[in-house]
Order: C-alpha cells, then sequence, then structure tokens
C-alpha cells in the first residue's frame, strides 16, 4: 500500500491530554477576563475590542498554518486570541446589536453546526488528527472561532437570563463536561464528537469562571481586577507550556 506524505505529518495541534483541558479551560477564562478588560476597563467598547483581537487573531492564524510542525506556544497564542475576540464578538453581538444572548447562542450554534458539516464534507474528518493540511487547519479555526464566541453567548445566557448566576452556571457546564468524561471511558461514542463536545463546553465555564472572577458582589462576582485577573491567568498557562512537555497529536493507524 502507498503512504502518501500527508500520513507522515503530524497534525499541528496538540496530543489531547488532561493537561490540553487544563491550559483549554484556563484560556477560555483568560479569553473572558481580558476581553472585559479591554472593552470594559480601558472603556474601549465591544466593537473596538473585538477589532483589536480580531488583528491579533488574524496574525496568529497566518503564523499557525505557515508553521511547518506543532509550536505549543504559537497553538495556545492562537486559541487565546479565538477565545478573546470570541468574548468581545458576542457580548458586542448580544448588548451592542441587540441580538439578546438567546438569538445569539441560536444563531452561533447554527454556524458551528454549519461549519462541522462543510469540514466534515469537504475532508472526510474533524478529527484533531487530521489537522495537518491548510485546508484542514482553516475549518479547524473557523470551528474554533464559532464555538469560543458560542460559549461566551451560552455562559452569559446561563448565568443571566436563566438567572442561575455564575456559580450555578459553572456547576451546570462544570456537570456536562463530567457526563462527557463518563461517556469517553464508559461507552463507545465517537471520540471526535466527544472531542468536540467538551471543547465547546470548556468555553462557557470558563466564561462564567471569568465574570465570577471579575464581576462586581452585586451582581455574583467577586470584583478582582480584570488586569490583575488576566495576568495571573497568563503567566499559569506559560508555565505550563514551559514546564509541561506537549506532543502534536498523531493518526492512528
Amino acid at each position: 500500500m502507498t503512504t502518501t506524505t500527508a500520513d507522515h505529518i503530524g497534525s499541528k495541534v496538540p496530543e489531547v491530554t488532561f493537561l490540553f483541558w487544563v491550559i483549554k479551560i484556563a484560556a477560555t477564562t483568560l479569553g473572558e477576563t481580558a476581553g472585559d478588560a479591554v472593552s470594559i476597563s480601558m472603556k474601549l467598547g465591544y466593537l473596538v475590542g473585538t477589532a483589536i483581537f480580531a488583528a491579533i487573531f488574524l496574525g496568529a492564524v497566518t503564523a499557525q498554518i505557515k508553521a511547518t510542525r506543532f509550536h505549543p506556544s504559537l497553538y495556545w497564542t492562537t486559541i487565546i486570541a479565538t477565545t478573546t475576540v470570541g468574548t468581545t464578538l458576542a457580548d458586542f453581538a448580544d448588548r451592542s446589536l441587540g441580538i439578546g444572548y438567546a438569538g445569539g447562542a441560536t444563531l452561533l450554534s447554527g454556524l458551528l453546526m454549519a461549519s462541522l458539516v462543510i469540514w466534515h464534507r469537504s475532508l472526510g474528518s474533524v478529527a484533531i488528527e487530521a489537522v495537518n493540511t491548510p485546508k484542514a487547519e482553516m475549518f479547524y479555526w473557523v470551528t474554533i472561532m464559532f464555538s469560543q464566541t458560542l460559549g461566551t453567548a451560552l455562559g452569559d445566557w446561563t448565568a443571566g437570563s436563566a438567572g442561575l448566576g455564575y456559580r450555578g452556571g459553572a456547576i451546570i457546564f462544570s456537570a456536562l463536561l463530567g457526563l462527557v468524561v463518563a461517556a469517553y471511558f464508559r461507552t463507545k461514542l465517537s471520540r471526535t464528537a466527544l472531542f468536540w463536545a467538551a471543547f465547546i463546553l470548556t468555553r462557557p465555564l470558563g466564561a462564567v469562571v471569568g465574570d465570577f472572577l471579575d464581576k462586581p458582589p452585586s451582581s455574583g462576582g467577586l470584583a478582582l481586577s480584570r488586569y490583575a485577573a488576566s495576568a495571573t491567568i497568563l503567566l499559569f498557562i506559560i508555565a505550563c507550556i514551559l514546564i509541561f512537555k506537549q506532543r502534536a497529536a498523531t493518526k492512528a493507524h
């Protein structure tokens, strides 16, 4: 059997381990605090904040796609960029445009599902192990952008409109993640489907945790400095990247 060159190219995204999820949740929490720091604390507004983070995201994703192999620092920089722009974009749509949390979440859910369906029909797989071509990476990052933005809307909807508060929202999304973990270990459900379910759910979890850290007590938060919280979480992520070695995901043969 002839093996193509692509079969020998490892994915340019990390292997999914416990460390991956720890950094992912930290990154999504950072996205919330940093996004609010720019749009609210700096008083630049959601539109300007979105423009700033969108520029950072475009730069990071361009570098990621041009890279010839997996670079942990570059990958996680791009993830953080998606979660920050997702925060400000969702807030702009929900609050400034008046779409509302329910409308924003519904729209983004449709876009996310459409992205996954088109990706699968175009390349035959949405598994992260197959993210080793520019086309696959484009689908991957577009899908992640939609999932990060959706997560912000879901988090705000659950904590705000649904009246569960930030703690209640954190409990709900943690419980849902727990069900995904249980399904991973106890069922034969598609590992790719479970990955995307967990990936999507970590974003609203990070959103409600981030809001819990920096929102005022009157809103159910701890009123911590957005700058201090963002800096602390960023240092934690950097430490995880420097201390623990991460490998690129590889195709199973």
